[in-house]
């Protein structure tokens, strides 16, 4: 089975064709500036073909004919029709109360996940589109499957996901925690059960997904209990470019003696604030390391404030779930960043977790344990695959089908 995985915004539509057999990548791309001038797709097969064209793709539809274009013809081609495809799977970032699970694309699914777009008015009205768009192309006799974000922390209590706000916001809006990166947290947590055999429903991990945007999250016997994200994607920890938490009271402050509206402040905090806005250099932690180095103090605060950071929720979600069997680092920060997860475990000993700092050097790019082996604690490297994740998704839901 062919499986092609969708991950769509408002301007761009990311995608993988995966073989289900043995779960290899066949093809991978994205199409960028969708609606935009200057709109291109690129394009990579698995035997190294390399693709970059500018082509005008006013809509989302004009975006799938030229991924169905590049997937079945020329010299980008790895496939010989379309009819190989078998399903479609969509990520889907918001599915709040009405999606606590993957499902089947049919037309009351559509109209719901578009019900949703105040929640996610960045994402949800693109994936809209692209699912609009794939049927145009596709037709709806190929079965299409969403897999939400949110849906992997649908299993938080009340005490972890209501707000200390007048009850009848959440009643009347759901005004909540929802979490996000669910099915990357989701993905981890599976392939650390693979990787250690255990019986995951006996286990206490905390998976920290740490990129452009991170998220950490507490999970007991293999579900959510409690993650850093909240109604939005903006909080938590300091990202690339948002703010992460803050004091309701210092946006309202700053919102009057500026004189900004909500759209401006919105901007602020998810666009010009996290290591962009502390640093007043960047948003790649990348750039803050070499910056850091030469003396840059703002650079370093910036790097200082995401490790301090990310130790109190573990602390914090240790305490929680009454202790912590295992730390799980991975996204582009988490897997790639040697001194991140070293200086974050430091002055842990307290919890039980003890670092091999070879270890941790040698599992950069790659994936394993780098706790020493009396740790009572386990801390990994696990990189993330959320394409496959929902590839697997769509392939068990279209079969049960």
């Amino acid at each position: 089975m062919k499986i092609l995985v969708i991950n769509a915004g408002s301007s761009s539509l990311k995608y993988q064709l995966l073989d289900m057999t043995d779960e290899s990548v066949i093809a991978k791309g994205n199409c960028e500036r969708i609606g935009m001038s200057g709109s291109l797709i690129g394009h990579k097969t698995a035997d190294g073909r390399s693709f970059k064209v500018e082509v005008p793709m006013p809509t989302h539809n004009e975006a799938f004919e030229k991924l169905v274009e590049m997937l079945t013809t020329g010299e980008s081609k790895c496939i010989d029709s379309l009819s190989e495809i078998s399903a479609v799977g969509h990520r889907i970032v918001q599915g709040a109360e009405v999606f606590t699970h993957s499902c089947l694309v049919d037309d009351d699914v559509v109209d719901k996940i578009e019900g949703l777009s105040d929640l996610a008015p960045l994402h949800n009205p693109g994936a809209v589109l692209a699912i609009r768009a794939c049927q145009k192309v596709f037709g709806k006799e190929v079965p299409m499957v969403v897999v939400f974000d949110t849906s992997f922390h649908s299993t938080m209590p009340p005490k972890a996901y209501l707000y200390g706000l007048p009850h009848k916001y959440y009643d009347k809006y759901k005004v909540r925690k929802y979490g996000f990166h669910g099915t990357s947290h989701r993905f981890i947590t599976g392939r650390y059960a693979e990787l250690t055999g255990c019986d995951i429903t006996t286990k206490k991990l905390i998976t920290c997904h740490l990129g452009n945007g991170s998220s950490i999250t507490a999970v007991q016997g293999g579900k959510c209990v409690d993650t850093s994200m909240g109604f939005t994607p903006l909080d938590g920890l300091i990202m690339g470019t948002r703010s992460g938490a803050i004091d309701a009271s210092a946006v309202l402050y700053i919102m009057k003696q500026e004189n900004l509206s909500p759209d401006e402040m919105n901007n602020i905090l998810n666009k010009q604030s996290g290591f962009l806005g502390v640093s007043e250099l960047s948003s790649d932690t990348r750039d803050l390391l070499t910056a850091a180095d030469q003396g840059n103090q703002h650079a370093a605060e910036a790097l200082e404030m995401l490790m301090y950071e990310i130790k109190k929720f573990i602390g914090s979600y240790a305490a929680a779930m009454g202790g912590v069997d295992a730390i799980c680092f991975t996204g582009g920060i988490g897997e790639n960043n040697a001194m991140i997860r070293e200086t974050v475990l430091q002055d842990l000993e307290f919890m039980g977790v003890k670092v091999d700092h070879d270890l941790n050097l040698k599992y950069d790019h790659g994936e394993g344990c780098f706790s020493t082996p009396d740790s009572k604690v386990e801390a990994w490297v696990i990189p993330t695959n959320e394409e496959l994740l929902i590839a697997r998704d769509t392939k068990e839901i279209v079969e049960q089908a």
